[in-house]
């Protein structure tokens, strides 16, 4: 086989490709088998007609052309090995010239890998925030425990912010009951302006037994976007105690007998937090700082399946939740235009992202074992409640292994440009990322898609990482 390559452009590149026809043999008797079977010809039995009878029956350019077809993912991959192409995408493949005994002859048109140069990592710097904790915070967070152990006693005086009633709630339209906006002996924690619009302004100041009238609009249902009539009646008021601070408290709350050694603890938790969270924001701000210094011809047609991921999964959440395109335009406060300009961005930045990451895994010589790729599939699995085994079967079922390793893969890139990247935080302390990121506690997870472990530093490292290449293709 002769594979010749001709440039298009940085990103794309048309192969034309000459095969001896004594190559297509192997497709060509399987297709004269395949055809054998489905035939029905006199005097012979399914799968036992010979190729001249099928010729003269069915024709030897029908057989030839399914011959073809079959042979041309193995010769397509045969020539972009020839051609040392790191081809992406899906190919545009035309039949150029068939001669019957002679030869195959085929141009393919694919979009490529570019090339382009990294620069030298330590010479990129990047700021990230002081890990400093102060006594507000801890504070906050103590206040947060004890909320965790706030009990609700019935009162008897007006409703107030932050109490916990029981209301029910009916709404009608046009004077029309609306039936789906209907609810009895709800608990509601007043404040939390977590329902309708104005309910929290008219539950205060009420009491049980109360009933008031409210405009607001309807979020759900049938009349979704409409203004409802809707009446409120107060079953019971209940005030939230919240227990004191004292060595009392710390016994229930932890493991720890005095309020000193918890607030000491608290502050402990709190300062590993941030050097979590610090770990996080150099990774995401290590990875800007490189993509801002490098400049990446993006293959078109890999951005627009991208961005046709996107819209699509969007539109699946969309419709999953009930709800249109319209309204979440509406939410977002864009037009249909600026949609579809964020998401071509979105796209565009994740297939950058996907390129210079494979470009610093393979600048390293980085590479993914069984035990990674394993403990890759373990943390997705818990993270969507199932049986690690169980998402591994699925994996190796739809061929998404290799995009499991490419996940982990651009995890360690990230992680190698991170600690790479000078770090210092906003009082010009050098931050160590790389004895951090091989720390326990601090997972070394995908790029884009990291799988978080454990707390909820990881938690927020998962949401930064999906922003950017979750999603992203596998170059």
């Amino acid at each position: 086989m002769k594979t010749d390559v001709e440039e298009l452009s940085p990103t794309r590149v048309r192969l034309s490709v000459e095969v001896p026809f004594d190559e297509l043999k192997p497709s060509l008797d399987k297709a004269y088998r395949e055809v054998g079977r489905q035939v029905r010809i006199k005097g012979f039995r399914p799968g036992r007609v010979p190729p001249p009878v099928i010729d003269r029956h069915v024709g030897r350019e029908a057989v030839l052309s399914q011959a073809v077809s079959d042979a041309m993912p193995d010769l397509y991959a045969k020539a972009v090995a020839e051609g040392d192409v790191h081809a992406l995408g899906q190919p545009e493949v035309e039949i150029t010239r068939i001669e019957d005994g002679k030869e195959l002859a085929f141009t393919v048109e694919v979009d490529i890998r570019p090339k382009f140069e990294l620069p030298d990592l330590s010479s990129l710097a990047v700021t990230v925030d002081d890990t400093l904790v102060t006594p507000d915070e801890v504070a906050e967070r103590l206040a947060m425990l004890q909320d965790r152990f706030a009990s609700l006693k019935g009162v008897s005086r007006p409703v107030e912010e932050g109490d916990h009633v029981s209301i029910d709630l009916s709404a009608s339209v046009d004077g029309k009951p609306v039936e789906d906006a209907q609810a009895s002996g709800l608990s509601y924690p007043v404040g939390s302006e977590s329902l309708l619009d104005g309910l929290d302004q008219t539950l205060i100041g009420m009491s049980a037994g109360d009933s008031a009238i409210f405009r607001s609009e309807l979020a759900g249902g049938e009349f979704a976007g409409r203004e409802a009539d809707v009446t409120v009646t107060v079953h019971s008021v209940k005030a939230k105690e919240v227990p004191g601070l004292d060595d009392d408290f710390a016994q229930m709350a932890s493991e720890f007998d005095t309020l000193g050694e918890l607030r000491a603890d608290t502050r402990t938790q709190l300062e590993r937090d941030k050097a979590m969270q610090q770990v996080i924001q150099a990774r995401e701000l290590a990875l800007n700082a490189l993509l801002d210094q490098v400049d990446v011809p993006l293959p078109e047609s890999v951005v627009t399946d991208e961005a046709k991921h996107n819209r699509e999964s969007l539109l699946n959440q969309l419709t999953r939740a009930g709800a249109s395109l319209d309204g979440y335009l509406e939410m977002t406060n864009q037009s249909e235009e600026q949609f579809e300009a964020d998401i071509e961005q979105r796209a565009r930045r994740a297939v950058k992202v996907s390129l210079v990451l494979d470009q610093v895994a393979r600048n390293e010589e980085l590479g993914v074992d069984q035990a990674e790729l394993s403990a890759y599939v373990t943390r997705q699995a818990e993270q969507m409640g199932v049986a690690p085994d169980r998402l591994a079967k699925q994996l190796a079922d739809n061929g998404q292994l290799s995009v499991a390793a490419a996940e982990v893969l651009r995890g360690k890139a990230m992680n190698v440009i991170a600690e790479r990247v000078k770090v210092t935080d906003k009082s010009g302390n050098p931050v160590d990322v790389a004895t951090a990121l091989n720390a326990p506690l601090v997972p070394a997870g995908p790029a884009e898609a990291s799988a978080a472990a454990t707390g909820e530093a990881e938690e927020a490292e998962e949401e930064e990482a999906e922003d950017d290449a979750e999603d992203a293709p596998e170059a």
